[in-house]
Formats: C-alpha cells, sequence, structure tokens
C-alpha cells in the first residue's frame, strides 16, 4: 500500500525572502510596542510616585521658598510646579537681581531650574554663595569690620542727596520685630529683606515679605494696613514657614546652606540684625546712619541715569 502526498510547491526564493521579512518586520512591531509601552508606563509610574499626596505643593512651599533664602540679592518668582521625568522632578524659577527701587534699568533676569531626584533629593543649585552681586557682597560682610560708620558718612556726605540707593542697614544690637517696626516708622524706612541672624562671612537666614503666605493664618492677606506689614520684614509668614517644615527637610535645607536648627532659632527669637532697604534716597540714609540703633550702612548700589540732561 502506498501513501498519496500532495506534490510539494517548487522552492519560490522570493516568496521565502517577503514572508522572512515580514516576519522581522512584525516582529520588531511587537519589540517596540512593548518597549514603548514599558517607557510610559514608567514615565506616567515614576511621575505618579514623585507627585503622590502633596509632594508638588511641598517642593514650591519648601525648595522654592528656601531658593530665596538662599538668593536674596535677587528677586525671585516661581514657575508652575512641577515637571517629572522617570528620575526626578523638577521647578523652574525666574531671579533678577535686585536694584534701587525707580530704577531705570530693565529687571533682566534669567531662568534656573530647581530638582530632586526620585528619592527627594535637591540637586545642584545656581546662584547663592556665587551670585557675586554687590549686595550679596553686602550681606555677606553683615557681622564684619567692614564699612566702618564714620567712613560710610564720608561717602554719603560726597553723593547727590537726591540719587536713589539700595543699601543694608546693620543694628548695633538686634531688634525684636516691635522695635524693628518702630525704627521703620521713624525713618520712613522699608525692610524689603531682613537678617534674622548675624553669620559674618556666610549666608544669613534672610528673610522677605512675600517669600510665602500661609494661607491658614492670612488668608489672601485682604484688609488692614499692608505697608507695615510689607515693610516690617514678615516675620509671621517666616514663622508659619518654618513651622511646616519636618525633620526630614533637614538634608535638602543644607542644600541651601539653611539648617532645621538655625532656622526654628531664627524663627523663635525674631530678632532682626540687619535689612535691606531697596528706595531710599542718599539724604535719607545719612539721617539713618545718625541712629545710634545703626552699626553702620553698607551700599549696594546706586539709581544713576547717565542719560540725564
Amino acid at each position: 500500500m502506498t501513501d498519496d502526498f500532495p506534490d510539494l510547491p517548487d522552492f519560490d526564493p522570493k516568496a521565502t525572502r517577503n514572508a522572512v521579512r515580514r516576519g522581522v518586520l512584525r516582529t520588531a512591531a511587537i519589540v517596540l510596542t512593548v518597549l514603548v509601552l514599558l517607557a510610559a508606563a514608567l514615565t506616567w509610574g515614576s511621575a505618579a510616585v514623585q507627585t503622590r499626596g502633596d509632594r508638588e505643593q511641598r517642593m514650591a512651599a519648601v525648595l522654592g521658598t528656601a531658593f530665596k533664602m538662599y538668593s536674596p540679592a535677587y528677586a525671585v518668582s516661581l514657575g508652575a510646579c512641577c515637571e517629572t521625568t522617570p528620575m526626578s522632578m523638577s521647578l523652574e524659577v525666574q531671579a533678577a537681581p535686585l536694584r534701587p527701587a525707580g530704577d531705570f534699568w530693565p529687571a533682566g533676569g534669567a531662568a534656573y531650574t530647581i530638582s530632586q531626584n526620585l528619592f527627594g533629593r535637591v540637586g545642584r543649585l545656581p546662584l547663592g554663595s556665587v551670585a557675586n552681586t554687590r549686595l550679596s557682597t553686602a550681606l555677606y560682610d553683615v557681622g564684619t569690620s567692614l564699612a566702618p560708620k564714620k567712613d560710610v558718612r564720608k561717602v554719603l556726605d560726597r553723593l547727590p542727596g537726591d540719587l536713589r540707593a539700595m543699601a543694608v542697614v546693620e543694628f548695633a544690637t538686634p531688634l525684636p520685630e516691635g522695635d524693628m517696626k518702630a525704627f521703620m516708622k521713624t525713618h520712613g524706612a522699608c525692610a524689603e529683606r531682613v537678617a534674622y541672624e548675624r553669620r559674618p562671612g556666610a549666608l544669613s537666614i534672610t528673610w522677605g515679605f512675600g517669600y510665602w503666605a500661609d494661607a491658614r493664618t492670612n488668608p489672601g492677606k485682604k484688609g488692614g494696613d499692608m505697608t507695615e506689614e510689607s515693610c516690617g520684614g514678615g516675620l509671621r509668614d517666616f514663622r508659619a514657614w518654618v513651622g511646616l517644615l519636618h525633620e526630614h527637610d533637614d538634608a535638602n535645607l543644607r542644600a541651601f546652606d539653611l539648617s532645621l536648627d538655625r532656622l526654628r532659632r531664627a524663627a523663635d527669637g525674631g530678632l532682626s540684625y540687619a535689612y535691606v532697604d531697596q528706595g531710599s534716597s542718599v539724604e535719607k540714609l545719612r539721617e539713618v546712619i545718625k541712629d545710634p540703633r545703626v552699626r553702620t550702612v553698607r551700599l549696594a548700589d546706586v539709581a544713576f541715569d547717565l542719560d540725564k540732561p
């Protein structure tokens, strides 16, 4: 008995090549699809992990505010939070050097990025100790013997009285909040930044009104005379911000040349060691430096229009 087998077709090299090609393309498409899905899952999953709970809000509140304290010679504004990658989350900020109020120079400024990794640790930071502006230097000199009062008086006497200036006014003895505000009223001055510690040759804890607002204690900051609050250093908001910090924030705070212990001591003490005056005239600074409560005045900048006839 013989088995009947169908005749095998003739071998077709072209059809074989096409079949192999289709198989390779199909396999590549499947692999590519799997890789894309895995990458998407990794990206979305990482973003979901990094933005879980209130991590975005805390990044802006803690790191964004700490960056303002890290760069007291700059006007800093926070962008929308936050951009994520599989391994990090970042916040963009805009920073421009502070100038005397009413200055004719354009604000300028640049964009910078604050990032933290998957484990919540902040990366390398811009500005800070390398900002190298005259105001940064003046703030670093608080507590040193540089710019003694008698020398500064000679400089002020040489300048036009109506010239607008930006200066760091240092107190001989740190003032409590009430005395600080009384000093501001006496001289009609405004403290855009207040140094709440004396740390010669290093970055002291400096806070400015509007660095951060606690909606629970200051809902909308509506009503009342805001001049006193905005020119008095914003100690209430500083204390509220320090109150939201946790022990695990300390590692990141140290990247900003801060520490939880120092912040708590400064907030509890509430003593003003110096302040930045961004809009006084030279004539007014001449009166301020005569006050026995003032140790010295450190000039940082003046608004002089070279085009003015």
